[in-house]
């Protein structure tokens, strides 16, 4: 086995930290606790099928949306993690309407951590990948004080770290420091995290495309005539492209940074409820988008990167497209050309 392999997270994170002798170790630890999360959750996830832990929990969370089992769970892990750690200022979970306050007989920490704690969960009966997205920044309010929105509405472009944990075949952790890309697998018989995947790159332009279909009479014209496009034979563009779609965007976005291409979600005008978009800034476009950006691909609303949208709330939706270069670009001509 290489040197690579047998690299931890843990060692991992303790060389980027030598590498900056004036850090603290308050983001190793941070990274630490998520990393025990991950753990945690990959338990209930393998064995959700033999425990009463499947299906609807019976409500609904802030985006209207009916809430597993799973969910509730995942969401309690990384609350349980971080609540008493000391790194946290705040936590803002994609499950609760508002923002998620350190209880004040603990340290108040310099970083706030996002998440969406289970990522593709109405498709957990089906045994389909599911997985967790964060992202974390710097507080921008006085250390030692309780967090504040302030601290959680910050553009992507300013995220410290950002990543995913997907719960598939294997359990894998992606992350980027805003120094590239690492990925790290699961090893379950060490439960140990190591490093599968060092500096990953997306492919400059790959063949595969991304998107619900069935949304497609709803689109704007420049994402039809681009999806048009990429489904017709052309001999100098490579196309037609092959439609990759499980509908769980973790698995969807995992795909693409490892074998290339664009994952799409537009504005879907079916849908009166979210004129803005479907997706969360916060908790799913900025950390994936800054994933995807350091691997060297793109992200985009249509308009600017992704990493450039300012928040105005936790629970912020935008259309997003995420990918490949080429592909990313390509899209935008179709986008400029159409819709402006």
């Amino acid at each position: 086995m290489s040197s690579l392999r047998t690299c931890t997270i843990e060692r991992h994170f303790i060389e980027q930290q030598e590498k900056h002798p004036e850090a603290t170790g308050e983001l190793t630890r941070l990274m630490h606790q998520l990393a025990f999360a991950a753990k945690q959750i990959t338990k209930e996830v393998r064995s959700a099928g033999l425990s009463d832990i499947l299906g609807a929990a019976g409500h609904t969370n802030i985006q209207g949306e009916v809430v597993q089992k799973l969910d509730e769970i995942s969401n309690d892990m990384i609350y349980r993690a971080f609540d008493h750690a000391g790194v946290l200022c705040c936590m803002a979970s994609e499950e609760r309407e508002k923002m998620i306050p350190i209880p004040n007989e603990f340290h108040y920490g310099k970083y706030t951590l996002a998440f969406d704690p289970l990522d593709g969960s109405s498709n957990i009966d089906a045994n389909i990948n599911v997985g967790t997205i964060f992202s974390i920044h710097r507080r921008v309010t006085p250390e030692g004080t309780p967090g504040t929105e302030a601290d959680l509405l910050q553009t992507g472009r300013e995220q410290v770290v950002a990543g995913y944990i997907v719960y598939g075949s294997s359990t894998m952790m992606v992350y980027t420091t805003g120094h590239g890309v690492n990925g790290f697998t699961l090893e379950p018989s060490l439960g140990e995290f190591l490093l599968s995947h060092p500096d990953m790159r997306i492919p400059k332009r790959g063949t595969y495309f991304s998107i619900n279909t069935g949304n497609y009479h709803y689109w704007s014209e420049g994402v039809k005539r681009y999806v048009d496009h990429v489904i017709t034979p052309n001999n100098e563009h490579g196309t037609p492209y092959s439609l990759r779609y499980i509908g769980s965007m973790i698995a969807d976005v995992h795909r693409t940074l490892l074998y290339g291409g664009i994952f799409m979600y537009p504005l879907d005008f079916k849908d009166p409820k979210n004129p803005k978009g479907k997706l969360r800034l916060l908790y799913e476009a900025a950390p994936m988008s800054m994933v995807i950006e350091q691997a060297g691909g793109l992200s985009t609303n249509g308009k600017q990167s992704i990493l450039d949208v300012v928040p105005t709330g936790l629970h912020d939706r935008v259309p997003l497209f995420v990918g490949s270069e080429d592909n990313v670009y390509e899209l935008l001509g179709f986008l400029d050309k159409f819709d402006h």
